[in-house]
């Protein structure tokens, strides 16, 4: 049924009916959830579709699937392309191109991957005296870490001279005479460069700890020019990030009393700190995902969820780590899954799980997606639970059967089971249908759980001693019926299948077995883990030569009913013949 659905997707997929071929992809991997080939063509659905985020999620539980298949790391290596993460792309295309070096898909996606990722790293920069320094986002978190320079980032023409200096470390010196740029630059090579009088810079709160190199040093004093009066206005700024630098020692503090009081499990106090440290400093995330931390603690979601969404917002601003960004996605995830009540409710913590998993892979994230999606299926199942439509549909396959369309049948009664997965009936029927169609292993697998549902329903043991009974497996199929008798000992279809039973049994005591059916008989013998360990026991061996060799011993063995007991079991399975 899986492939069925399956060569629909790829049907659709051809003919560019993209949703479609994703419904397909979706209903085959519900019918084989370990098929990696149909997260593949489903990750190349969604890839066409420009859901990348989706690509990416069916592309990971490819290679996680089938690591050594080579066209899940070009799926993987499509997505991150799609989601703009080259880097990523470019690790996924190498990794494919291990297994296999002569893939040429592999080996175009990685040309167009190295290529987008040096177009998304801009034209290379000319040599510049400074390194470094103006490369990268390193640039901007030092210059927003750094008291003296955070106050400069709200002001446009020094942001765009920045952005300048960046693109082209040369038009450096255009702006050499702008003090602010000349502050920037000493806190991005870690030194004090005069920019202000030095009465000022005695108050200056210093941006690095690094210890300057002698050198250092003195080629700054080497430079050291008297500055220009500065103007009235400059004066009070060291004021405003003193109060700034104030503020953020508080907040930390009392971060750290929320963090207390959390462990303690004092949520309400909890609270109050870390609302206190954001209010104090709006400029770290991680006040406002332990105050969200807090809130899933105490059940209240919705406040968690808001608190979260407003983390991911105000981190993407201030361009923060992207683990924080998944921590507050996690959260957020975590709390709609506490909401959801039903398996549609779960799809939305699913995909906001999936998006924590693209900021960063966390272990933590990935084992609670997996408990979201089992909860989904449980729910979908039990939003299936229908008893009388399961009625409906068992009776739909028992006229199948009587008009001998036995894998119609197998349809409607799959469905039953389905709808009621409870009922013994629905697997005793099903296991009947299998019978007929000679596949064995799975009729004796409906019959055995028809049975564990109602250990009292007397058909189960039936199906069950006639699958054995086929399968030439006489010795248990002559148990499970004497097993039914206990519970129904006038069972005329149980008193026959004993009676065939005893009947194969003897005829291996007799030796009345053809040379075809002993040699068959002796092989699925051979197989029998019982069978293996008598003729593996040291005892068993010793009696098994005393019968052959000491007629004096033979006769004392025979008296010991557990050593006859094996002896009859090699007998009926045609390893021993008596003659």
């Amino acid at each position: 049924m899986a492939d069925e659905a399956k060569a629909k997707g790829n049907a659709a997929f051809s003919a560019g009916n993209f949703t479609d071929a994703i419904n397909h992809f979706t209903e085959a991997i519900n019918l084989a959830p370990t098929n990696h080939v149909l997260y593949s063509n489903r990750s190349a659905a969604y890839a066409s579709l420009g859901k990348y985020s989706d690509a990416l999620s069916d592309a990971q539980k490819t290679v996680d699937l089938k690591p050594d298949w080579a066209k899940g790391y070009s799926r993987l290596g499509a997505a991150h392309s799609g989601l703009h993460h080259y880097d990523d792309a470019v690790s996924a295309y190498k990794k494919g191109l291990e297994i296999d070096p002569n893939n040429e898909g592999l080996k175009s996606g990685l040309a167009d991957a190295q290529s987008a990722q040096a177009r998304s790293r801009g034209p290379a920069a000319p040599p510049s005296p400074f390194g470094d320094a103006f490369s990268g986002p390193e640039m901007w978190t030092k210059l927003t870490a750094d008291a003296s320079t955070r106050g400069y980032l709200q002001q446009p023409d020094f942001v765009n001279m920045m952005k300048d200096i960046q693109k082209n470390p040369s038009n450096l010196n255009l702006y050499l005479k702008d003090q602010r740029v000349m502050q920037a630059l000493g806190v991005l090579l870690g030194v004090k460069l005069s920019t202000r009088m030095p009465e000022e810079d005695d108050e200056m709160p210093e941006a690095s700890t690094e210890r300057k190199r002698p050198a250092e040093t003195e080629h700054v004093k080497e430079e050291k020019r008297p500055e220009p009066e500065p103007e009235p206005e400059p004066m009070e700024v060291p004021e405003e990030e003193k109060e700034i630098k104030e503020k953020k020692v508080k907040a930390q503090k009392e971060k750290e009393a929320g963090n207390a009081a959390y462990k303690k499990k004092d949520f309400e106090t909890a609270i109050q700190h870390y609302t206190k440290a954001i209010e104090l400093d709006d400029g770290d995330i991680s006040f406002i995902t332990n105050r969200a931390a807090v809130y899933l603690e105490m059940g209240k979601y919705e406040e968690c969820i808001k608190d979260c969404d407003t983390a991911v917002e105000r981190g993407r601003e201030l361009r923060s780590d992207y683990k924080m960004i998944a921590r507050a996605l996690t959260r957020k995830g975590t709390a709609l899954a506490k909401l959801a009540k039903s398996s549609k409710d779960f799809e939305v913590a699913i995909e906001v799980f999936q998006k924590a998993l693209t900021e960063h892979r966390n272990p933590d994230t990935l084992k609670k997606l997996n408990e979201a999606e089992k909860a989904k299926k449980e729910l979908e199942q039990q939003e299936y639970f229908s008893p009388q439509i399961a009625d409906e549909e068992r009776e739909k396959g028992n006229q199948f059967f009587k008009e001998m369309k036995y894998p119609e049948a197998v349809k409607h009664y799959t469905e039953s089971i389905k709808r009621n997965p409870n009922d013994p009936k629905a697997y005793s029927n099903r296991a009947a249908c299998y019978t007929k169609l000679a596949a064995l292993p799975e009729g004796l697998k409906d019959a055995e759980k028809c049975i564990e549902l109602d250990p009292t329903f007397v058909k189960g043991y039936t199906r069950k001693g006639a699958v054995q009974f086929f399968m030439k497996e006489y010795e248990k199929a002559l148990k499970t019926y004497q097993e039914g008798l206990k519970l129904d000992p006038q069972n005329q279809e149980l008193l026959d299948g004993v009676k065939r039973c005893v009947e194969q049994i003897n005829k291996a005591s007799r030796g009345d077995l053809t040379p075809e059916e002993l040699k068959e008989r002796q092989a699925k013998g051979m197989q029998d883990p019982e069978i293996q360990n008598i003729l593996t026991d040291p005892v068993m061996r010793q009696v098994l030569s005393d019968f052959q060799e000491n007629p004096k011993a033979a006769q004392d063995h025979m008296k010991n009913p557990l050593v006859m007991d094996k002896i009859q079991k090699l007998i009926n399975a045609g390893i021993v013949q008596v003659r």
